[in-house]
């Protein structure tokens, strides 16, 4: 018996004893740039606490439990583990083992990964109980009794997804462990035996039972008083579930929720393996703090909520991004679909529209004719001065050029938007407010077809599909400078954002600060930014860009502070999207059907209760950038674009041709067709009348002097009668009920239309894919 008592000592001692006990894996939280939640990510829903943070009578509640004797005994508790070894024996495993022994199991297996692992750790077996023995006793010679105590409070399961004292709180009782009360923290502590068994929001009764054991092992420790548990003994739960949001679904700005997942996932600065990367995502317990502000994704939201709402029956979509220029932050990321996984109901989706395919997005929608703006870049870059001009009619063939891999391309017929007959003369300026198709198809061969693509890669505008744009499957690049590649509203933001950065491109980011609280150390993530094209070329494209607020195509767009920017439309209005920028703040939104835009174009279409001939970049994409940027330049300042630099010349626009006669103006009548006669009608029912022609209604807000009644339609412009492509813009100007002579008083009156200018569409284009 000695010697068996010896060996068996002497085999104890001989066992490992040193036990790793790192942080147990706890969520992850993603912060606003203001500090608010916007989504929690784990796989253990766990928040780790100090043991001061804990509520003394919780852990009176758990030591009076599970190991009365805790502060007496060295990690072995003799009788204890006596009545659990026999109990081992004989096919049972309930209790005897101390706290201290608790706590070993429970660190060996959260620090497994594998099955077979996770199954050897809690195998129901003499030589598991002396192991974790073995491991208990050293544990007690390094960790104080408080450490220990603090460590199974923060590793113990208490059931229904909750781990630790503190998730366990917020969860059943949506308070922190700091504030549990008696009854509270011994419903608590009688979870951790069985949680299953007595969850309270499944087995209330068999919880209340428990509940009312605990409190009565607390009396006989003298933890406390009969009268103190006679208070709570036989009273029913008191539960306030609070459910953990787990994941990007019930967060309220999902989509970049996910994108920032996809960047700690996708990202090798993270960890050697996409898995690695997931785990470390998932059990760290980081704090991820991001570029996202709250003010303005809100305003970037609900605008796009309103003009595209969720679950339209058409099942357009739209989205949009906004970067701050100089960091490339990203400050709103919005999309009018919840979501979900199911692709098959209506408004519910996992694609992010705003980003590119290798971030968790699409692979892309052609741009229409925001790429203008990278031609005229590649142009000004050349010291090509404002006024290059090309004459040419309303429709043009181009013929000559070539792609970056020296192979000529097949000549190119276009034609702008209007039924303009007879010469045309567009420079710079006056091009760039036409949004002449004609004039940029002529401007890219000049610039040479291979700098215009050099330039969008280096303002970061790449195919969203991740194809380079000069490949064997595509001879879209003769129509480069419409839009006819598929890109993502991020890769067009952000080339905005570089001219509003005067030439700066920065990296889109999304993190800013990763604190991680396992390891104690901190990631800090500052902006990737260089310098791409110069000052100069930059103040250039600037100045243009501002000219589409003045008299362009974004007229309607303005919100009272210096902004530049391009409307878009591809071909039979399949896709619409605006570009536009502050000095510090660039966003760009498109609008289309992700089953395939050309199948299912933006045309005769109802949204938010309004209908739709056709739409436009400035129909629908413009005003909600317009409504994102009026929420958002609360928090900005009010800066100035640089001047014009002068290397660029005159900003003259060239002198307009004679106009020709218009028989459709001479008698302005609604029987002819064209534009409907609404003079004399209400202002809404005017719009409306004009909307179902067809065309884009601009109303002054300044009323002219009229024989009308005061806030009825004096006079309109271009005149009634006159014959405009569907989604022209009419102008509409109310009576001030003053008399007199309509025309002294209205802008423009009795003058054509000025052919060439909207709306602003790409013909000769791909197939959506």
């Amino acid at each position: 018996m000695g010697i068996t008592a010896r060996n068996v000592a002497t085999g104890f001692l001989n066992m490992p004893s040193e036990l790793e006990t790192p942080p147990p894996p706890q969520r992850s939280v993603i912060y606003d740039v203001e500090g608010g939640v916007i989504a929690e990510i784990y796989d253990r829903n766990r928040e780790l606490v100090k043991v001061d943070d804990v509520a003394p009578v919780m852990r009176d509640a758990i030591i009076s439990t599970e190991d009365s004797r805790f502060y007496e005994h060295g990690g072995l508790d003799i009788s204890g583990t006596f009545r659990a070894a026999l109990r081992t024996v004989s096919g049972s495993t309930q209790g005897g083992s101390s706290l201290t022994q608790q706590y070993v199991k429970n660190v060996l297996i959260e620090g497994t990964t594998s099955e077979a692992a996770q199954a050897e750790a809690r195998e129901t077996t003499l030589s598991r109980k002396v192991r974790e023995l073995r491991y208990a006793v050293s544990l007690e010679e390094k960790m104080s009794k408080d450490e220990i105590l603090e460590g199974y409070l923060n590793i113990a399961y208490f059931g229904d997804g909750a781990y630790g004292a503190e998730s366990a709180a917020q969860h059943f009782f949506s308070k922190p462990a700091s504030e549990l009360n008696l009854g509270e923290a011994a419903t608590l502590a009688g979870l951790v035996r069985y949680p299953e068994l007595y969850n309270p929001r499944l087995n209330p009764e068999q919880a209340t039972e428990r509940r009312d054991v605990v409190l009565d092992r607390m009396v006989d420790t003298e933890s406390i008083t009969q009268e103190e548990a006679d208070e709570f003994k036989g009273t029913e739960l008191k539960l306030d579930i609070s459910t953990q949001s787990n994941g990007c679904v019930p967060s309220k700005q999902p989509f970049f929720c996910d994108y920032v997942i996809q960047e700690i996932e996708k990202s090798d600065k993270f960890g050697e393996t996409e898995t690695e990367r997931a785990r470390w995502l998932r059990t760290a317990g980081l704090q991820i703090h991001t570029t996202l502000d709250p003010d303005m994704q809100a305003a970037g939201q609900k605008a796009v909520d309103k003009w595209v709402p969720r679950k339209n029956e058409s099942r357009k979509v739209a989205a949009e991004v906004f970067l701050e220029p100089g960091t490339g932050q990203i400050r709103v990321m919005a999309q009018s679909r919840n979501y979900g996984p199911d692709e098959s109901k209506i408004g519910e989706t996992s694609i992010n529209f705003a980003t590119n395919a290798d971030r968790g997005g699409s692979s892309g929608f052609q741009a229409g004719s925001t790429f203008k703006a990278i031609t005229l870049a590649a142009a000004l870059d050349q010291g090509m001065p404002y006024s290059t001009s090309f004459t040419s009619g309303s429709s043009t063939t181009i013929t000559g050029q070539k792609n970056c891999n020296g192979a000529p391309l097949a000549s190119w017929s276009l034609s702008n938007s209007s039924e303009s007959k007879g010469a045309t003369t567009h420079n710079m300026v006056s091009g760039t407010k036409a949004s002449a198709n004609t004039y940029f198809a002529h401007l890219q061969k000049r610039v040479g077809l291979c700098n215009v693509i050099k330039m969008a890669e280096k303002l970061g505008v790449t195919r969203a599909d991740g194809q380079s744009y000069d490949n064997d499957n595509t001879q879209s690049n003769n129509s480069f400078t419409l839009g006819s590649e598929e890109v993502s509203p991020m890769s067009v933001a952000n080339a905005y954002a570089t001219f509003a950065a005067r030439g700066v491109y920065c990296k889109p980011q999304a993190i800013t600060k990763i604190d991680d609280r396992q390891s104690g150390k901190t990631i800090e993530l500052d902006s990737d930014c260089e310098r791409r094209i110069s000052k100069e070329t930059a103040d250039g494209v600037n100045y243009l860009l501002q000219q589409t607020f003045n008299g362009g195509t974004a007229s309607s767009l303005g919100i009272g502070r210096p902004v530049a920017g391009k409307t878009g439309t591809t071909d039979g209005s399949a896709s619409a999207w605006f570009a536009g920028y502050t000095p510090n703040l660039a966003g760009a939104v498109f609008v289309g059907d992700p089953r395939g835009p050309n199948q299912h174009p933006l045309r005769n279409i109802t949204l938010g209760g309004r209908y739709f001939g056709t739409v436009y970049g400035a129909t629908i994409p413009g005003p909600i950038w317009r409504e994102t940027m009026q929420g958002s330049i609360d928090k900005l300042d009010a800066d100035n674009f640089s001047r014009s630099p002068s290397r660029f010349g005159s900003t003259s626009e060239p002198a307009p041709p004679a106009p020709e006669p218009s028989p459709a103006a001479a008698q302005p009548t609604s029987d002819q067709g064209g534009v409907p006669n609404v003079v004399g009608q209400q202002r809404d029912s005017a719009v409306a009348a004009l909307e179902a022609a067809g065309y884009r209604v601009n109303v002054s807000e300044t009323p002219i002097r009229s024989d009308q009644a005061q806030g009825t339609v004096a006079a309109v412009n271009p005149n009634p009668g006159t014959r405009l492509p569907e989604g022209a813009a009419v102008n509409v100007f109310l009576s001030n009920g003053g008399g007199g002579d309509t025309a002294a008083g209205f802008p423009g009156a009795g003058t054509p239309w000025t052919h060439g200018r909207e709306p602003d569409v790409v013909p000769v284009m791909l197939p959506m894919f």
